[in-house]
């Protein structure tokens, strides 16, 4: 009997790094069911993930340490900014990952800096690939979703018998350009 709570991917979610081949990449694919779909799309805070698929390769590189490439395939909804309807996107990216050895972590808070290289990490004893899925796919999701032809408009507010200001009276320099032209003008 299959448990419900996992879904019936094709290659298991964890690789144990000690027992993959060391000579050859360990290919992967998974494609979470519909409850497991439903329950990151709560954790990620988005309507609906229609599809979702996480396919490639965890390769030796060197003598220890380890690189991912793969293919992230998703659709997911989520709600308008403007109007909170459901917009649907596709979303397809590649992800990469080398889990290295000899990876350096700061010794304290105040020395942390980003990286050149985002995709190195620390060498785990494993890869829990539906952590590095659903990581690729919280970075790809659109951050501002709109649905078709939705623009958003221009809040304007003043009290009774003012006029409200514009956007373009409010940005700093707007005066100063005023001025320019007013002085070129007069020379």
């Amino acid at each position: 009997m299959t448990d419900p709570s996992r879904p019936s991917d094709p290659s298991p979610r964890i690789l144990r790094l000690a027992e993959l081949p060391q000579d050859a990449p360990t290919a992967f694919a998974l494609e979470p069911d519909a409850g497991t779909r439903a329950a990151l799309a709560e954790t990620l805070g988005i309507d609906a993930i229609r599809k979702l698929r996480f396919t490639g390769t965890l390769a030796p590189e060197g003598r220890s340490d380890w690189h991912l490439e793969g293919v992230l395939g998703a659709t997911v909804v989520q709600p308008c900014v403007v109007t909170l309807a459901p917009v649907a996107t596709r979303i397809d990216t590649t992800v990469t990952r080398r889990y290295l050895a000899g990876f350096d972590l700061p010794e304290t808070a105040a020395e942390v800096e980003m990286p050149e290289d985002v995709t190195s990490e620390l060498l785990p004893e494993r890869v829990d690939l539906m952590a590095v899925m659903t990581e690729a796919l919280a970075l790809s999701l659109p951050d501002y979703p709109r649905a078709e032809g939705v623009e958003l408009g221009t809040a304007q507010a003043a009290p009774p018998g003012v006029a409200p200001l514009s956007d373009e009276e409010l940005k700093p320099f707007a005066g100063l350009q005023g001025l320019r032209d007013k002085l070129r003008r007069d020379s």
